[in-house]
């Protein structure tokens, strides 16, 4: 009824898994995973700069940058241009807030100091900007 199956399956199992394709550790996961979150928080950042100028946001775009550099191996982010892409700021700050608490529990897990202390300082920021604006709208 069926013709029989005459080449092996391309799909690899357990027993005949193939050991010449290139595996990762768990550290370079790690790094990839929170460049990521970084670069996110930094395509954030510049929307705020847009948005809010501050030396405070430009000096926080600055390390974001060098770590997500460091991270990807010298490779440097892309930036956004600075305009004003969304008044909502409020918004952007939550959205700030969260990525950079990714990255925190990314960067705790695989104990890199200096990104644990950037995205935590970066969380404090982004938390007193939302706490006046939530105060002041009851």
């Amino acid at each position: 009824m069926y013709e029989p199956i005459r080449t092996k399956s391309v799909h690899s199992t357990m027993a005949d898994a193939p050991t010449d394709f290139p595996h990762r550790s768990r550290e370079e996961e790690l790094d990839i995973q929170l460049a990521g979150h970084l670069a996110a928080l930094l395509a954030v950042t510049d929307e705020l700069r847009g948005a809010s100028p501050s030396a405070e946001l430009d000096t926080a775009a600055e390390r974001l940058a060098e770590q997500v550099t460091r991270l990807r191996g010298g490779r440097t982010p892309a930036r956004a241009p600075l305009a004003v892409a969304d008044p909502r700021l409020a918004a952007l700050h939550e959205r700030a807030h969260a990525l950079a608490g990714r990255a925190l529990v990314v960067a705790a897990s695989r104990a890199d100091t200096a990104a644990a202390i950037l995205a935590a300082e970066r969380m404090d920021a982004h938390t007193a900007a939302i706490e006046p604006r939530e105060l002041t709208s009851h």
